[in-house]
């Protein structure tokens, strides 16, 4: 629990630390396929309006983040799991409150986000742990050497291409997110 509280103010710092220069958020206004996708969701969104500044980046991102996100052959609850892991491990407050969000509609409780956050795995079962303890050490590694073995003997090939895409998203949103200093929107 003293864990989960300090990850969770070590956050809460990261929310109210603003950059010394702030990058410049492209207004929807100058963008229509960045106003096309603030009216789908009908919301503000900074990790768009922050990457629209590469306007061709974020119209090829968007379908890439949908093709690995969406439907496949891996369940919404572990690519939930997955993307939480990673970002926790980030540190990142944007896809932290973002994929909290998305887990808690995958049927992720509070006391799961909990135990994923400080790392106690041991009440998610042999599947989830092992594509849990795959995408902490691909993203503290690089390599994820240790857990790969175990992550092939809970799932397909095509499921651990799938799990291993959604683990380098996470890596790369929180990435941006971080070195960009891009806060939750509420």
């Amino acid at each position: 629990m003293e864990r989960y509280l300090r990850n969770q103010q070590r956050l809460r710092l990261r929310h109210t630390v603003a950059m010394a220069t702030a990058i410049k958020m492209v207004d929807p206004l100058e963008n229509e396929f960045l106003a096309g996708l603030e009216k789908k969701s009908q919301r503000a969104n900074r990790f768009f309006r922050t990457m629209a500044n590469r306007p061709e980046v974020l119209q090829a991102f968007v379908p890439l983040y949908g093709a690995v996100i969406g439907p496949g052959s891996v369940e919404r609850r572990i690519k939930e799991l997955v993307y939480l892991a990673c970002s926790f491990a980030n540190e990142c407050a944007y896809c932290t409150a973002s994929h909290t969000a998305s887990g808690r509609k995958a049927g992720i409780t509070e006391d799961e986000l909990r135990a994923l956050q400080t790392e106690q795995d041991h009440a998610f079962s042999e599947h989830e742990q092992a594509a849990i303890g795959y995408a902490r050490e691909l993203t503290r590694t690089a390599d994820a050497e240790e857990s790969r073995e175990r992550l092939f003997a809970q799932f397909t090939n095509e499921q651990i291409v799938e799990i291993t895409l959604v683990a380098a998203m996470a890596n790369f949103t929180n990435r941006f997110n971080n070195g960009l200093a891009i806060q939750p929107e509420s």
